[in-house]
């Protein structure tokens, strides 16, 4: 039997953790990712210690690739605003304590914008409190997530997460999370040029760093500095891209995760279209663009 392309989508957590895993099932993928509280504010909701085992049992007995927890999209580790940094501080500390119901999986955040100060302080103030939230007895990998660059957003740029990484000191606990759209987005040609993309990632970050994928294509154009995420094959990366992205051997046994504009019904359609692209062997790897 051949390789398993591991692909999900952003799933409510309204119904619990044990839901989420099922739902997931009767959409023929194997991994999701969900948010750990409310996207636009800070209110968690109690985890149900017997519903987070439950699910772990299940991703253990269908053989799920690690799930991905989603921070609220208001943090911003980089703000000049210490009450804002404290807030974003304490959530992620919050969640970082609340994924150890689920060990072993990871946590995803948008590494903020610096809003005037310049990049240098914002990638300062990112891996200070990357510093104070990283316990070395977690069971937690925190990613980076690859960013569009638009305004003064911190990580738009394969240098700028490689500098955080560097400066956090517990940094085997920490990854990258590479989004299609955002580093389409951000000027990196993932469509014409996907090896010389990764050579470059490499170069800079380290591929051992990138940990999971969001695969969503983009409703404008390379380097528009948008991030405005389209459904697969309707944006300006288009179908061929992606076919090219998930058989890539330096990518294809990675976790992906849709974040395209969709309901369940059509994440279920992207699910199974992207796993009839998927190759057990590597030859797609030639494949032109």
């Amino acid at each position: 039997m051949g390789e398993t392309l591991n692909i999900g989508c952003h799933l409510s957590s309204s119904k619990g953790y044990l839901f989420m895993g099922k739902q997931m099932m009767s959409m023929g993928g194997n991994t999701f990712q969900f948010f750990t509280r409310n996207p636009r504010g800070s209110k968690a909701k109690a985890i149900d210690p017997e519903d987070a085992a439950a699910l772990c049992r299940l991703m253990e007995q269908e053989g799920f690739a690690k799930i991905l927890a989603h921070a609220p999209y208001t943090l911003n580790p980089a703000s000049a605003d210490p009450k804002v940094r404290t807030f974003a501080l304490m959530t992620i500390q919050d969640d970082l304590e609340r994924m150890e119901y689920t060990p072993g999986q990871m946590y995803n955040f948008h590494p903020g914008s610096h809003v005037g100060q310049g990049m240098e302080e914002g990638i300062r103030l990112i891996s200070e409190l990357l510093n104070e939230v990283l316990k070395p007895e977690q069971t937690t990998t925190v990613l980076l997530e690859t960013m569009a660059g638009k305004g003064s957003e911190v990580g738009g740029r394969f240098e700028e997460l490689a500098e955080i990484l560097r400066r956090v000191e517990l940094s085997d606990h920490m990854g990258v999370c590479l989004d299609t759209c955002h580093v389409h987005d951000g000027g990196y040609d993932i469509v014409n040029d996907l090896d010389g993309v990764l050579e470059e990632f490499d170069r800079i970050v380290g591929l051992d760093r990138l940990k999971a994928i969001h695969i969503n294509d983009s409703k404008n154009p390379l380097a528009s500095h948008k991030d405005r995420h389209e459904v697969i094959g309707g944006g300006f990366i288009g179908l061929p891209a992606f076919e090219r992205i998930i058989n890539h051997p330096r990518l294809r046994r990675l976790p992906f995760y849709l974040e395209t504009p969709n309901e369940i019904a059509g994440y279920t359609a992207e699910i199974a279209l992207l796993k009839s692209r998927y190759r057990s062997d590597e030859t797609s790897h030639a494949i032109e663009p």
